[in-house]
């Protein structure tokens, strides 16, 4: 069970990382560079995942102080999905503003 938890924290370890480049510098994996259209909401995303997946292999191995299991297990998950919601909202499409609306289509 312990190799479980440790594949996501090294998963983890890897999304912060990559969080972390992507709010410093803007850069983008190839992967994700077709999808995402605001690169530091989805480094931010990825970096409360990251995290999430930190805090809950944290306290499986006990690093962390006690805490009630309820209060670890909705927090991470929490951080997890609030993670996954401002990587999709990444992917959302652009929204052009009124003004830089073309003056002949009035």
């Amino acid at each position: 069970m312990a190799w479980i938890v440790g594949a996501g924290v090294l998963i983890g370890l890897l999304a912060v990382v990559w969080g972390i480049s992507t709010l410093r510098t803007g850069w983008l994996p190839p992967t994700a560079r077709r999808q995402a259209t605001r690169p530091r909401l989805h480094g931010l995303g990825v970096l409360l995942t990251g995290t999430s997946l930190l805090l809950q292999g944290a306290f499986h191995f006990g690093t962390e102080p006690g805490a009630y299991w309820e209060v670890r297990f909705f927090s991470g998950n929490a951080l997890l999905l609030s993670g996954l919601l401002l990587i999709a909202l990444s992917q959302l499409p652009l929204r052009r503003r009124q003004d830089d609306a073309d003056p002949s289509e009035s």
